[in-house]
């Protein structure tokens, strides 16, 4: 239990907050929808539950994730994190069927809710909650992208670079994006609906936030069956490539992997090296190719095999964007 607890401190910051906030944001909705009776309050009641279990299982899973190898699972357990996430988007699916089915029943029995006021206060709020933890996620992106930008950037800039974003990290910041969205389409249906007394549009707007939250399912549904399976990082790739091919020591790059496993990654390759290197040399040569590796963003396995020159050129495809290279170095 000790080592439980321990793994916890490692856990997703940004999913920890986003399962604090939403499980207040949550109660907060219910007990709204239960004086109203709002459907567009149901809808974001159900979105709020989802999406608080979601990330709570998601810190835990990326908690221990982390464990290290034992002698039963030596490849370690980064893969986890994938399989906790596919079972927590199940969650999700199920929040967002119950959410469009609550929303045709009230587009096509309309019921009038109550308590305007109290509807209006507390989506207010949610929508203002939800902006926060969006916002610190997309930190948290540009963070782990090794991206500097303004005080907007978190907002704006971090779309641009979600696929360098831990799994976690990723899954918070689309589900919130979805939330904040939800919140301000439920406000703009609740307004609708009692000014105009088009009571349909609070079932438009549940369908539709239950419709952002299946999209939100089929997407980290998609990411994490490739990486539980084992995906390549093909910006790694050539970003480890040029490492490589820049080494003097290095004559070429016979094999090269960088393989996703959770929030880390895993690098086998193959290089060649001067035929003429004693076996001290070449030990020497293995250990600092290993420890470069190591240095970079994510990495936590290399391994590293030497092979003599052969004269051919085997690796020819090295990417020859300064731009992501450069990113990749400064974290």
């Amino acid at each position: 239990m000790g080592e439980f607890f321990t793994l916890l401190k490692g856990g997703n910051k940004p999913s920890l907050y986003a399962a604090i906030t939403n499980t207040f944001i949550a109660i907060m909705k219910g007990v709204a929808f239960f004086f109203t009776g709002n459907v567009a309050m149901f809808a974001e009641t159900m979105h709020s539950i989802g999406d608080a279990a979601n990330q709570f299982f998601v810190f835990i899973g990326s908690a221990l994730s982390k464990k290290a190898p034992t002698e039963r699972f030596p490849n370690g357990f980064g893969r986890l994190l994938n399989i906790v996430l596919l079972g927590a988007v199940l969650i999700v699916g199920i929040m967002a069927y119950e959410t469009i089915i609550e929303g045709w029943h009230q587009m096509t029995h309309p019921v009038e809710a109550e308590g305007f006021i109290i509807s209006v206060i507390v989506l207010s709020i949610a929508i203002i909650l939800e902006t926060f933890v969006l916002y610190k996620a997309g930190k948290e992106i540009l963070h782990e992208a090794g991206v500097k930008g303004g005080a907007m950037a978190p907002l704006t800039t971090s779309f641009a670079h979600m696929n360098r974003a831990k799994p976690a990290t990723k899954l918070v910041f689309l589900e919130d994006l979805v939330a904040t969205s939800g919140g301000v389409l439920a406000l703009i249906a609740v307004l609708i609906a009692h000014y105009t007394g088009f009571l349909a549009i609070e079932g438009a707007a549940s369908i539709a936030i239950g419709l952002m939250m299946f999209y939100v399912v089929t997407k980290v549904f998609l990411e994490n069956a490739r990486g539980a399976i084992g995906e390549t990082d093909e910006q790694m790739v050539n970003h480890i490539a040029h490492l490589l091919s820049d080494h003097p020591d290095v004559k070429d790059i016979r094999k090269l992997e960088v393989i996703k496993e959770g929030e880390f990654l895993h690098v086998e390759t193959k290089v060649e090296v001067n035929p003429s290197l004693n076996v001290t040399e070449a030990d020497l040569l293995q250990d600092r190719l290993a420890e470069l590796i190591l240095s970079q963003p994510s990495v936590d396995d290399v391994i590293v095999s030497l092979d003599a020159d052969d004269g051919v050129k085997h690796w020819t495809h090295v990417s020859k964007n300064p731009e992501t290279n450069a990113n990749l170095s400064k974290q």
